[in-house]
């Protein structure tokens, strides 16, 4: 009676993990960029609802002097994986400037850090163009 060896060889296992390893190359780094860009996402939106608080509190006030983004919108810190750091600078009875600053992983982010202010000009600090970090 002949016996069937059945199995794998050495060669065909490690095709299997080389092909796995390359697919593990291309995989990762584009999963990665995603989730960057869906926390630039949300780090977007942020700055543009702190913007909306901002003309209230303008509105209501008559100047933006006083505006604390962080008492009274609560933005800051509703994304629980701190990947941004909100902060309001430059106020003056008629101009202030909001900015999300990067932190942790989200510093890789081809964008990096991004701004706005109450003329509705948004900024980003890394070297491409702004309407494709703003899309």
């Amino acid at each position: 009676m002949k016996s069937l060896n059945r199995g794998f060889t050495l060669v065909e296992l490690m095709i299997v993990v080389a092909v796995i390893a390359v697919i593990t190359m291309i995989a990762v780094p584009a999963y990665n960029e995603q989730v960057r860009k869906s926390r630039r996402g949300l780090a977007k939106s942020d700055l543009l609802e702190l913007t909306q608080c901002a003309e209230r509190f303008h509105t209501t006030n008559g100047t933006y002097v006083g505006f604390d983004a962080a008492a009274v919108c609560n933005v800051n810190g509703r994304d629980d994986a701190n990947t941004y750091d909100f902060a309001a600078a430059a106020i003056t009875r008629t101009t202030f400037t909001l900015s999300a600053t990067a932190q942790g992983g989200q510093t890789d982010d081809k964008c990096g850090d991004l701004g706005i202010n109450q003329a509705n000009v948004r900024t980003h600090s890394a070297g491409t163009a702004a309407d494709r970090c703003w899309e």
